[in-house]
């Protein structure tokens, strides 16, 4: 994989609290319906950027992590 195609898939991820919130989004997304997770992330505060990304473009998300209790 060219990594300097994808650069965001190679960075850490900065904020646990954001990070949850998105895999929490994708699961609201695949339980219900993309316009159910848009809401979801934006009342989580989560930047519009990411909200398309992650629920437009499947192909260049991270891995879902595995969330405690949900």
């Amino acid at each position: 994989m060219n990594q300097t195609a994808i650069p965001h898939l190679m960075q850490p991820r900065r904020n646990v609290l954001i990070s949850a919130a998105v895999d929490r989004g994708l699961l609201v997304q695949s339980s219900f319906n993309t316009m159910c997770a848009i809401e979801y992330m934006k009342s989580h505060n989560i930047p519009p950027a990411v909200i398309e990304r992650v629920l437009l473009q499947p192909d260049l998300r991270r891995k879902l992590q595995q969330l405690a209790g949900f």
